[in-house]
């Protein structure tokens, strides 16, 4: 880790639910930082609270008990409002079905989250064109979601997570949808958003992806069981300085 102020700063997390007369603990007091510019994958099996933690650390949910910092703002107790705002400034989200609008083409669905963020329109169409080319999709910024493939599709989405420039790409299962080739094609240019100074949380059930990140914290039953450095993180067809 760098001396820099932590993005991530989770302290004492619990996150409990009722289910008819049962307290399910999905948290149960977990400790985690994370600093700029780290790629951090977290794993672990159903039911071990890696969804629960990647809802608050995407502000999605808040901790029934304990603190969560967000470059240096405490969101733990915040109102739905006060998330949303929080979301849009500083999370780029990235999921396994892409969730791209069907009906309006790549530029568009590039530019909802700065729509959001108040941006003009002009400002909007030059940010989501940069984006776009950013990620390889210069030429098909006319094009709708359905005359994409699926790593296409996937890389439209990569380029609205990072369009408001946020604090922290969040990716959930990025490959889940995507043949062995496209994954993998999707986790190279992951490691040049992570080379080009981008803090990324990577959310997996498979190994071989968690393996491209720099370090995995592995969660079982709401606790954090380990968390280790990559010491040979797979690279393959990665272009190496």
């Amino acid at each position: 880790m760098n001396d820099k102020q932590p993005v991530i700063e989770l302290k004492d997390v619990h996150r409990t639910y009722q289910m008819g007369n049962q307290t399910v603990r999905a948290l149960d007091g977990a400790n985690l930082i994370v600093s700029p510019n780290e790629y951090v994958a977290i794993m672990g099996p159903s039911g071990s609270g890696k969804s629960t933690m990647m809802n608050i650390i995407g502000c999605l949910d808040v901790p029934t008990k304990g603190t969560y910092i967000l470059n240096g703002q405490d969101v733990s107790d915040m109102d739905d409002d006060q998330l949303a705002a929080a979301r849009n400034r500083e999370i780029g989200f990235v999921f396994q079905t892409f969730n791209l609008l069907p009906r309006v083409d790549c530029l568009q669905n590039v530019e909802l989250p700065l729509i959001y963020a108040g941006h003009s329109r002009s400002t909007r169409r030059e940010m989501a064109a940069n984006a776009l080319r950013s990620v390889g999709l210069g030429d098909r910024m006319d094009h709708k979601p359905n005359e994409l493939s699926g790593g296409q599709r996937q890389r439209v989405a990569v380029a609205r997570a990072l369009v408001n420039n946020p604090s922290i790409l969040l990716a959930d299962e990025p490959t889940g949808n995507l043949d062995s080739k496209t994954g993998i094609e999707i986790m190279h240019l992951f490691e040049a958003l992570y080379k080009s100074g981008n803090t990324i949380l990577l959310v997996t059930h498979e190994e071989e992806i968690a393996r491209h990140a720099r370090r995995i914290v592995r969660l079982r039953d709401g606790r954090i069981e380990t968390d280790e450095r990559v010491a040979n993180p797979t690279l393959e067809g990665v272009e190496q300085n």
